[in-house]
């Protein structure tokens, strides 16, 4: 009887020093899990060695596949041509630098199996070696994102998990070029269990996330999940009419009792200021959903492949946005 396969997906930006630890240490726990497995490294555009590193371990290993991108296209596109690639009956998502521990995968697969979760993700239950002001704003992140959302979106989650293939297939029926997986696995429901472990620290290379890229990353997923920083933005409006109303009465009841004084103009400079400043901030609220919707009627492909060795002779057929 064949066995079923399980696709482990490695997600590679700059990674050439953590690419053999982590097939050493992933080796170790899937040898003997009674599935067959296959290595996707999907390899963003990495500017160093990562690529050539790539190509020596598949000639080494044929279990190890590569989808090397033409450019940097971020993480998101990379888990979504992951998942496209696979063709696993059970399909693994983790990063190359071995914060996503490999020894959790024969548990993520018993629960699948004997359990029946459709899906098992892994969350940290603590955040050591992360900056404090890192881990303040990650935890703040979390508290707005179900507050503003329909999602339940675990604290201290990571992309790190393991699903069935009508998992995976749900995912892939949501082609937006807008990605934030964190919201679109919490979206798309199905039976769940959370695996929890101490933070790891990367293996090699270096943090690819700063601070910046991580505010920018949060703040695409509150738009991309949430329609809230609209009503937000309309009930501000809202509130300054009604302010703006009640000062007007104010300065005409004052004019008729006591005249009409000119002494005030600093203070309502800064009342003016202020409004504007409102008024620009609701504004680019609606601009930032509007850059969305703009990106999307683009319809540009989510990701393209410059060089891969999965071929398609019949063991992938999806090859859509690969280079030719």
């Amino acid at each position: 009887m064949k066995k079923e396969l399980l696709s482990i997906i490695v997600l590679a930006y700059n990674e050439e020093q953590a690419l053999q630890l982590f097939i050493e240490e992933a080796e170790k726990y899937t040898r003997d899990m009674p599935v067959d497995v296959e290595y996707i490294f999907v390899n963003d555009g990495s500017s160093d060695d990562t690529f050539a590193v790539l190509e020596g371990m598949s000639r080494q290993n044929d279990r190890v596949f590569y989808i090397s991108f033409s450019r940097n296209f971020g993480k998101e596109a990379a888990m979504y041509a992951g998942l496209e690639y696979a063709r696993g009956d059970y399909v693994a998502i983790m990063d190359a630098d071995l914060q996503d521990p490999p020894a959790l995968l024969p548990e993520m697969y018993r629960l699948i199996v004997e359990e029946q979760y459709d899906c098992v993700g892994s969350r940290r239950i603590d955040r050591k070696g992360e900056p404090p002001i890192r881990s303040f704003f990650a935890r703040l992140f979390y508290r707005i994102m179900n507050n503003l959302s329909q999602m339940d979106i675990v604290d201290g989650s990571r992309d790190f998990q393991m699903m069935k293939r009508k998992v995976v297939d749900a995912i892939l029926r949501m082609p937006e070029r807008n990605r934030f997986s964190k919201g679109i696995f919490g979206w798309i429901g199905f039976r769940k269990k959370w695996l929890e472990y101490e933070n790891v620290e990367r293996v090699a290379g270096e943090m690819k996330w700063s601070f910046w890229k991580l505010l920018i990353y949060a703040l695409d997923g509150i738009i991309a999940f949430s329609t809230i920083p609209l009503v937000i933005a309309s009930l501000t409006g809202l509130v300054f009419c009604f302010i703006a109303l009640m000062m007007i009465i104010f300065i005409i009841v004052k004019t008729l009792v006591f005249g009409d004084p000119t002494s005030g103009w600093p203070s309502l400079a800064c009342i003016i200021m202020f409004v504007s400043g409102i008024q620009l901030f609701c504004v680019g609220i609606l601009g930032q959903y509007l850059s969305k919707i703009y990106i999307e009627t683009k319809n540009r492909p989510i990701y393209l492949v410059d060089e891969t060795n999965i071929t398609r002779d019949g063991r992938y057929e999806k090859a859509v946005h690969t280079l030719q």
